[in-house]
């Protein structure tokens, strides 16, 4: 078996031993430390797994490490900068979008992904953006609070 020996995950290069077949979701969490990210259903259905590859929203938990290559991981720890939470990670705490907050790092992974493609989407384009993003506790309508309040600050495209 072929093992990779580095990832570049939320812009550092990291020196690793990881089987090229392991779920890039483990290596994540047990190699690297990086905790945000969840294990949900193991399946690829519900999203808590979702990290950004080059900017792309993929289930960690389906992407064999070894399939990763030299492209850029972006975890939910890569979204803050210089001390400063994204804007969605604030407008997922101001509107208090979480209840067990099982899904909350895959939502907002997602929902990074949607408002760079389209900064002021209706709730019809939002919802349809964030559907096999799945919340247990049924928060969906404050979901949808935060992700509208976190595009309202975004300028108009010219």
């Amino acid at each position: 078996m072929s093992a990779v020996r580095e990832l570049t995950v939320n812009g550092v290069t990291h020196a690793l031993e990881a089987d090229s077949d392991r779920p890039l979701l483990s290596v994540l969490r047990d190699d690297l430390g990086l905790t945000g990210t969840k294990f949900g259903c193991g399946e690829g259905q519900c999203g808590a797994c979702t990290v950004h590859i080059d900017g792309v929203p993929i289930r960690s938990c389906l992407t064999p490490v070894g399939t990763v290559g030299p492209q850029k991981i972006t975890t939910i720890e890569g979204l803050e900068q210089n001390g400063r939470l994204h804007a969605l990670q604030r407008a997922f705490l101001e509107v208090e979008a979480m209840q067990c907050a099982y899904c909350t790092s895959g939502m907002i992974m997602t929902a990074v992904v949607l408002l760079a493609k389209n900064p002021h989407p209706s709730d019809e384009d939002i919802i349809r953006f964030m559907d096999g993003n799945i919340c247990r506790c049924g928060v969906y309508p404050r979901i949808l609070a935060a992700i509208r309040l976190a595009a309202a600050p975004l300028p108009a495209a010219s």
